[in-house]
């Protein structure tokens, strides 16, 4: 029996959108299918960062721009400009100053809090001005505000915080780069109070992600997290990612475990890093363990499933992904194309490792006619060669025969052709057989050889023996035959 190769159609895992804040920092990675003998794992979530209304730290005092405090316009820059306030406005500005310090993020950092240089009126008006203007994507009207603040403000603070508004505006634009530089400049310039200071670090690690710069990203955390003294999960979630795209798998998944103990409420999508880590660091028993983990705890979803086949299919537990795969076939949970394509590969490569192939195949067959029968499989050439393999490893050659005829009506090469002639030729059809291959050849294939020495024996099985010593020759001029064919030619008396 002539055995076919098998080969899993996979769609990408999608890029993710990380939603962030500067208060409110979190990393989710989302994936879509995932089927193939090999993980998916290039394409997993790439980290991007949008500005979710874009909440700046604009303050008007220390204490409020190191809590992430968001003062109106009207605030004022400092003690000196508050002069005119009334005792009871002088007393509210020290209850809220307190209670700002009781929300400090960073208290064991060993970065000097700096001295706020922000007292000019028109630029503590100018500022907010323009980071309004930023968060409702108002970009000229952000730009004549902020860009003058950078060029010539003698406050140090202004331009820094303008520069963190102009970055928000070149990522929006899609222009990384110059976000990035933009940040950086803000993080230079040395008068920010210590907690906008290290949001905006960490920020500048996720738009390193979010532009490939996965090294920088490692070194930007390690400074974040060296100077602020602090540890979160999402920001060991974040290396993970780093990690696992720079392929350091041993470092990906102690950052991800890391990530998973400090909270008691670990983001799934973390397993879909540790999972990858473990299948591309060849510890597939653990991919595969914490892939039906997932399943289990989120029955019916269909990236669960698709993830945990993955990794049972690269670990070789063909029976146990089958398993997995028919439960969501009777819970009806089986619902894509590729799901049922997907499970008929899986029982012919089963098939075609044991000593009888029929049973599998059969199946194979079964699982791909329901499919049909429900509108879910597509009459496309990919599923006619996948019913024609089926039906070749289940000994029903007039079935084969049959879908690789339809497949080769549609495909682009001629492989299906070349296949349903072979067949026929099995069968002794010499004429349709002859059909068939020459149609291959007319259309395309890899090793035209081969179909060449076919095209030969189908014209002596025709009696032609002029034709069969053409088509032989033809097969002498291939790398791949020409050794056989120079030896038919030879005992024929007809060598070159």
């Amino acid at each position: 029996m002539w055995r076919c190769n098998l080969s899993f159609a996979a769609s990408s895992l999608y890029p993710a959108r990380l939603v962030c804040a500067v208060w409110a920092l979190t990393s989710t990675f989302r994936t879509g299918d995932c089927m193939k003998t090999r993980l998916l794992t290039s394409a997993l979530a790439t980290t991007l960062c949008v500005f979710s209304g874009l909440a700046m730290a604009r303050s008007s005092t220390p204490e409020a721009s190191s809590a992430g405090a968001q003062p109106s316009t009207s605030a004022q820059p400092d003690a000196a400009s508050a002069e005119g306030s009334s005792a009871d406005e002088r007393s509210e500005r020290k209850g809220q100053t307190k209670a700002a310090k009781a929300e400090v993020q960073y208290p064991n950092t060993t970065r000097v809090e700096p001295k706020l240089d922000l007292s000019s009126e028109k630029d503590q008006k100018n500022l907010n001005l323009g980071l309004d203007a930023a968060n409702t994507g108002d970009k000229a009207k952000a730009e004549q505000y902020l860009q003058p603040l950078i060029d010539s403000s003698k406050s140090k603070y202004a331009q820094a915080l303008a520069l963190q508004g102009m970055a928000s505006l070149k990522y929006n634009d899609g222009d990384l780069k110059g976000a990035i530089a933009l940040l950086q400049q803000s993080l230079a310039n040395g008068v920010l109070p210590n907690d906008t200071y290290f949001q905006l670090q960490y920020m500048l690690a996720q738009f390193q992600i979010a532009d490939e710069q996965y090294q920088a990203a490692l070194d930007t955390l390690t400074k974040w997290r060296a100077e602020g003294k602090r540890e979160t999960a999402d920001s060991y979630a974040l290396e993970g990612n780093a990690d696992y795209r720079l392929e350091k798998y041993p470092a990906a998944i102690a950052a991800i475990k890391k990530a998973q103990s400090l909270t008691d409420k670990p983001q799934a999508s973390w397993n879909q890093i540790l999972m990858a880590s473990y299948a591309e660091s060849g510890q597939t028993d653990q991919a595969a363990q914490l892939a039906q983990q997932q399943l289990a705890s989120t029955p019916g979803d269909a990236t669960s499933l698709n993830n945990a086949v993955a990794v049972l299919m690269q670990a070789q537990k063909y029976p146990e992904a089958i398993q997995l795969m028919e439960k969501a076939r009777t819970d009806g949970t089986l619902k894509t194309e590729s799901g049922y394509v997907n499970l008929a590969k899986l029982y012919l490569i089963t098939g075609q490792s044991s000593d009888d192939s029929k049973p599998n195949a059969l199946k194979a067959t079964q699982v791909l006619e329901e499919g049909t029968s429900k509108g879910i499989v597509t009459a496309s050439t990919d599923n006619y060669m996948l019913l024609g393999q089926a039906a070749e490893l289940s000994d029903n050659v007039a079935k084969a025969i049959d879908n690789y005829g339809k497949a080769a009506a549609t495909a682009k090469d001629g492989e299906p052709a070349l296949r349903a002639g072979q067949l026929l030729l099995t069968e002794s059809k010499y004429s349709q057989a002859k059909t068939f291959i020459q149609q291959g050849i007319d259309k395309g294939l890899a090793h035209k050889g081969t179909a060449y020495m076919l095209l030969a024996q189908c014209e002596r099985g025709l009696k032609n023996k002029p034709a069969a010593i053409a088509a032989m020759k033809l097969a002498a001029q291939q790398p791949e035959t020409a050794a056989k064919a120079n030896a038919w030619l030879k005992q024929a008396g007809n060598s070159k």
